[in-house]
């Protein structure tokens, strides 16, 4: 051999080596252990939920990943931080759908408890793009992870025959549980829950500790090919189950959807291709030679989705296009607990039983009086789109940010205003006269409004039942976002009148418009999207020309001593003088004026300043004007009107503009690139827009 050979040869061996380095061959014998019945039992002693149920340990995946309460309009919410995703970085996460996942755990804790749920199929119903196949891959990649955890460990087991009883497994050494069953599933139903409490099977719990009871729930027969075995061998020991128990060996269950291990996922196709068999398994016709029999359970094939998901979860895609004859296996699954593979007895399951479907083949559902039995059997948690803004701006921010959009700039508000429009889509126009859909939008978003409560918020989500039901969805709205990212217009980067003229364009052919009253709509959508940004980006230049938020803060904290003197009656300390002083009514008025306060109303928004500040003092909070959104645009505007004479910027949209009102204009913008995120070429942009409206004289106080 050449040198050089010699030296590739080396160098492949060195890297191989330090390949095999990174293996941790502890975790790897961890989660292949295999052991005997006997060491079984003694874990299952010292650890006794290793026996879950598949509702017990779906339910025990979700808390172990931590929770997080919080309160929105006087409801207690709790957030589930399993689907947030944070192993992977959020790439799954599911954002402001904290109430519909409320009701999903619910339903796993009261399945876990066995009080009746754990025999529904749990049904995710909502509109195109909600995130209902989202929430069934996260369960399922979280299974899969949790049963490679400590805390997730779960086991089942084979039997393993000498040779001269392998003619039971056709010369096979091992024969797997096909169904990956639970092993105490091996002592005989008449006297397994009486084993389990003589022998200390269980935990009695400890209150002091907080650790609550448990009791391994195992019930029903082993599967028809394990049965038959164990029968065979009861019969050649003459009835002495520990010497049959000595051919099984026990080996820890690694839950994933590619090996298929407990998991299963349905989804229909056309009539012609449909066969129950892919649901329960089928006769594996080669098998027959070697066992003599069509009726022999081993010349079965426990493959069907059903079979495989056992232990786990089983998904159907769609479910609700399942042909009927589909149905009764559904049903006898889901009430009974049981299947009934072809030509065998029926065979006890322990799996969640989780489906999703739209809108239309819902209502399709509630026609169809074939479906009655499926839709008792069912427990519906709907899964609407995000009606909260700062939630669906997640979405686009996870999926658009510098890190993986490479070569374009994202100028500001670009993906705030997409997501208003889309959010806005979904929200029912209020039933209160006084109130505007953008106004329902900001209030559900947290922002406060005079006349408004926590109260008043609960009263709307209360009245509009089928709110975040109907509207735009996320993925056309990232669609297009994708579509203004790749065009060749000549662009260096995108801003929100390029994604908003993008979003009017592919309304024209949108497949999921139904009429041109809807198609109006959401035009007349966009119109207020646009408007409300024209507003956004003339506050955000008039904060680069003040842009100074501790003079906002001594004004405003100026302001609300003036207005507490005013309604109390009081004189205010002059910080200056020390002398006390009527409360200052010209600068009060100057603020109030600049949100349309009029004079006569001027007492009555004085007093709800001080009953909301109150309120929250009551609550344990601090007064911030930001959260106050009139007050905050009166004191910015205030602030403005002080500052605005030291810049010419309507000098902008002139042709001459001279070296001093430069410099000037080129402090805002440095502002506006450092503060507010925008870059040179997007913020000449803004500045040259709003400078054209100045120049227009729309800007209050020009």
């Amino acid at each position: 051999m050449s040198d050089s050979h010699k030296t590739g040869a080396m160098s492949t061996q060195s890297l191989v080596t330090q390949i095999a380095a990174l293996q941790d061959y502890q975790r790897y014998e961890d989660l292949h252990w295999s052991g005997t019945f006997e060491e079984y039992l003694g874990m299952v002693r010292h650890n006794p939920r290793i026996a879950r149920t598949s509702h017990e340990r779906l339910y025990d995946m979700v808390l172990d990943a931590g929770t997080q309460t919080y309160v929105d309009n006087k409801k207690k919410i709790t957030r589930y931080k399993f689907f947030s995703d944070e192993t992977h970085g959020g790439r799954d996460a599911i954002y402001g759908l904290d109430i519909a996942l409320m009701r999903l755990v619910n339903v796993l804790k009261a399945a876990a408890m066995r009080y009746g749920t754990e025999k529904r199929i749990i049904l995710l119903h909502g509109p195109v793009g909600s995130s209902k196949s989202t929430i069934v891959r996260l369960l399922k990649q979280g299974l899969e992870e949790y049963s490679r955890s400590a805390d997730g460990a779960l086991y089942t087991y084979e039997w393993a025959l000498p040779e001269e009883l392998r003619y039971l497994t056709a010369g096979e050494e091992t024969f797997r549980s096909p169904m990956n069953e639970e092993p105490l599933k091996l002592i005989p139903p008449e006297w397994r829950q009486q084993a389990i409490e003589a022998f200390g099977l269980f935990d009695p719990g400890d209150p002091e500790a907080g650790r609550k009871p448990f009791r391994p729930y195992v019930p029903g027969q082993l599967n028809p090919a394990c049965r038959f075995i164990f029968k065979e061998l009861l019969a050649i020991y003459r009835g002495d189950w520990a010497k049959v128990i000595q051919h099984v060996r026990v080996r820890r269950m690694l839950i994933s959807e590619e090996d298929r291990v407990g998991i299963g996922t349905f989804q229909p196709k056309d009539e012609k291709n449909q066969d129950a068999t892919e649901l329960t398994g089928d006769i594996n016709y080669r098998r027959i030679a070697e066992y003599g029999s069509d009726t022999d359970p081993r010349a079965f094939n426990f493959d069907g989705e059903f079979n495989v998901a056992n232990r786990g979860l089983i998904e159907f895609v769609e479910i609700l296009k399942l042909d009927v004859a589909f149905l009764y296996d559904l049903l006898g699954a889901t009430q009974e607990r049981k299947i009934k593979p072809k030509k065998f007895a029926q065979t006890d399951i322990d799996e969640v039983i989780i489906g999703h479907t739209n809108e239309a083949e819902y209502e399709r559902l509630l026609e169809n009086k074939f479906m009655e039995a499926l839709r008792d059997r069912t427990v519906k948690i709907d899964i609407p789109y995000i009606t909260k803004l700062q939630e669906e701006i997640k979405i686009y921010v996870k999926d658009y940010n510098p890190e993986r959009v490479r070569g374009r700039f994202i100028a500001p508000h670009t993906l705030e205003v997409a997501a208003m429009w889309a959010v806005l889509s979904r929200l029912e126009d209020p039933k209160k006269q006084n109130l505007s859909v953008l106004q329902k939008l900001k209030l559900y978003d947290g922002k406060t409004m005079p006349g408004f409560t926590q109260d008043s918020v609960k009263e709307l989500r209360k009245e509009a039942k089928r709110e975040g039901m109907d509207g735009v969805s996320p993925r056309y709205v990232q669609d297009k976002i994708a579509n203004c990212l790749v065009s060749d217009r000549g662009q260096a980067n995108i801003n929100p009148f390029l994604l908003m003229n993008e979003l009017e364009s592919g309304l024209r052919n949108h497949s999921l418009i139904t009429s041109e009253d809807q198609r109006k709509r959401y035009r007349e959508l966009l119109a207020v999207t646009k408007q409300e940004y024209e507003d956004i980006v003339k506050n955000e230049v008039q904060r680069a020309i003040s842009a100074d938020e501790e003079a906002i803060s001594r004004l405003c904290a100026n302001y609300i001593d003036n207005v507490k003197a005013y309604t109390q009656r009081e004189k205010v300390k002059n910080q200056y003088t020390g002398q006390d002083e009527e409360p200052d009514e010209r600068l009060m008025r100057s603020i109030e004026t600049k949100i349309d306060i009029a004079e006569s109303r001027k007492d009555d928004f004085r007093r709800e300043i001080m009953h909301y500040i109150g309120a929250l003092a009551v609550e344990g909070k601090q007064f911030d004007f930001r959260t106050n959104e009139r007050l905050y645009k009166a004191l910015e505007l205030k602030l403005f009107e002080d500052q605005k004479d030291s810049i010419k910027l309507t000098s902008l949209v002139s042709s001459v503009v001279d070296k001093e009102s430069q410099e000037k204009i080129d402090v805002v913008k440095q502002r506006l690139i450092r503060d507010y995120g925008y870059d040179e070429s997007s913020a000449s942009d803004v500045l040259t827009y709003v400078a054209s409206i100045f120049a227009r004289g729309e800007m209050k106080g020009d």
